[in-house]
């Protein structure tokens, strides 16, 4: 999540199958624009208060459909440093249940949640340091990449109260390795439609959840994301003060996702990636 793509039922949401249809507007124009087929929370989280959503979408729509934001994810994602894996043994695939259809409903699952991270990531990140007038890193430009497919539509994010219990305490061992916040990353929450993988994650991945690991990452995530969230500041549409009075609401989900929980998730879901290929 980010989002980084997190979902946890401690945060204010508004689920893509509840959207009022205004609402539903904006997050179908945020999944043609970026080619991720589902809403990150960021987004849902941001849709629970009044007129905040569609002021954040006229601000980040410019970069995001130009195609330099495309050119950016593209280079942090190449640039970001990720731990030494092991691949996966022969049959690890098949004993936690996953076939060929479901190798690559993976990989695509996963795919999504790598996009939707980097684009909020960036996109968000620049629109914070507008907000708090930080001085601009000299970066630069990214290069302009076509828009890329649209990914196959995931199935659809289970409730942490719905899982076995087993599987539920597997998918919350994930979430503690990233602290304390309470708040579980949707990507893992998704996974647990293959019911194998949560409790395979920390032995395959090995190195990349040790929790200095993904500390480690976050910072690099971080630092690589301000250089890039610059580069695209001067093409933000912001319009005005943000509506309603809520400056500082707004800012703390701005912070709390771009400075934690999206920048942790994306080297894991990067190095999930490279795992599964």
């Amino acid at each position: 999540m980010s989002g980084d793509a997190t979902a946890g039922p401690a945060l204010a949401e508004l689920r893509e199958g509840e959207a009022p249809p205004e609402i539903a507007a904006l997050y179908a124009a945020l999944r043609r624009a970026s080619g991720v087929p589902l809403v990150n929370l960021i987004h849902r989280h941001l849709a629970t208060m009044p007129e905040v959503l569609p002021w954040v979408w006229a601000a980040i729509r410019p970069p995001l459909e130009d195609g330099r934001l495309a050119g950016a994810r593209e280079r942090l994602a190449a640039s970001l440093p990720l731990p030494a894996i092991a691949p996966l043994p022969p049959g690890a695939l098949a004993a936690a249940g996953i076939d060929a259809a479901g190798r690559a409903a993976l990989i695509a699952l996963v795919e999504t949640y790598n996009r939707g991270n980097l684009t909020n990531l960036i996109l968000l990140t620049a629109l914070r340091r507008a907000l708090e007038g930080a001085p601009a890193r000299p970066a630069p430009p990214p290069p302009v990449l076509a828009a890329p497919a649209m990914l196959p539509a995931p199935p659809l994010l289970p409730r942490l109260e719905t899982l076995p219990p087993a599987l539920a305490a597997a998918v919350r061992g994930l979430a503690a390795r990233h602290g304390g916040s309470g708040v579980v990353p949707s990507l893992y929450l998704h996974l647990a439609h293959w019911p194998g993988i949560p409790p395979a994650l920390p032995g395959w991945l090995g190195p990349a959840l040790d929790p200095a690991a993904i500390a480690a990452g976050q910072e690099a995530a971080l630092d690589l994301a301000a250089g890039e969230a610059d580069a695209l500041r001067p093409s933000l549409a912001i319009a005005g003060e943000v509506p309603g009075g809520q400056r500082e609401a707004v800012l703390h989900a701005l912070r709390t996702f771009t400075g934690s929980l999206i920048p942790a998730m994306v080297p894991v879901g990067l190095s999930l990636r490279r795992l599964l290929a």
